[in-house]
């Protein structure tokens, strides 16, 4: 399994399309190795089924350029309740990938799993750079460079934000290959994603990009202050 530049964990596929969908393709196109990882088969939504949802989530990384795609099956709405078996297999996923960055859900978010999400991801970030904390494939301990949160639901002043002006049609398009999420259909069940949901997603990009002079960009929350190594060139 080859190294990544920069790996997403998301608690359903689509979490991290609608956070950094921009970001992701703007970096794969970089020629970056990208991974997205989904924690649960999301089993439990409203609308589709957990087989329609990989073959979506399969789409959006393929418009995307992701180098890397995993499942994980955890359950869903039961991320508060994770196993040390189930924490160590993320670790395992972080220790193999030796990702750089790594991003999670901001955790205020109508939907508690986006949550849980981060705080899983947090626990697995600390004992994954714990030499004596073992995996079952014993690989060795690694400690990632950044840690950020992207938003799914939330509106809220971001820590830095990233143009994606030149991207945005890529996240769209990411975003409509979950049809049974965002648009309505014969047996589909009224909820929030289901009424103009992407034009909200859009709409939100534009408001970042607003406050730096840019047509879209994705607002993101850093855990802890980034440094900046020059203020001034020259």
């Amino acid at each position: 399994m080859s190294k990544l530049d920069l790996l997403a964990f998301g608690a359903h596929p689509d979490d991290v399309e609608i956070g950094m969908a921009g970001t992701i393709a703007l970096y794969a196109k970089q020629g970056f190795k990208i991974g997205i990882c989904n924690l649960t088969r999301a089993e439990l939504s409203s609308n589709g089924t957990p087989a329609i949802r990989q073959e979506e989530a399969e789409r959006a990384a393929a418009i995307l350029g992701v180098s890397e795609r995993y499942q994980l099956d955890l359950p869903d709405r039961g991320l508060s309740f994770y196993t040390s078996d189930q924490l160590r297999e993320v670790v395992s996923l972080i220790r193999r990938t030796k990702p750089r960055l790594v991003f999670a859900p901001y955790p205020i978010d109508r939907h508690p799993d986006h949550g849980m999400a981060k705080t899983l991801i947090q626990e697995a970030l600390f004992n994954s750079g714990i030499r004596n904390y073992k995996c079952a494939e014993g690989h060795l301990a690694h400690k990632v460079e950044e840690f950020h949160l992207y938003m799914i639901n939330a509106y809220v002043k971001p820590d830095f934000i990233i143009d994606v002006s030149s991207v945005i049609k890529e996240k769209q398009e990411a975003l409509s290959a979950y049809r049974s999420q965002f648009e309505k259909g014969t047996d589909s069940v009224d909820t929030p994603l289901t009424n103009g949901y992407i034009t909200r997603v859009a709409a939100r990009e534009q408001l970042y990009g607003s406050e730096a002079g840019v047509e879209y960009a994705e607002g993101f929350k850093t855990t802890k202050p980034l440094l900046v190594k020059q203020l001034l060139d020259g």
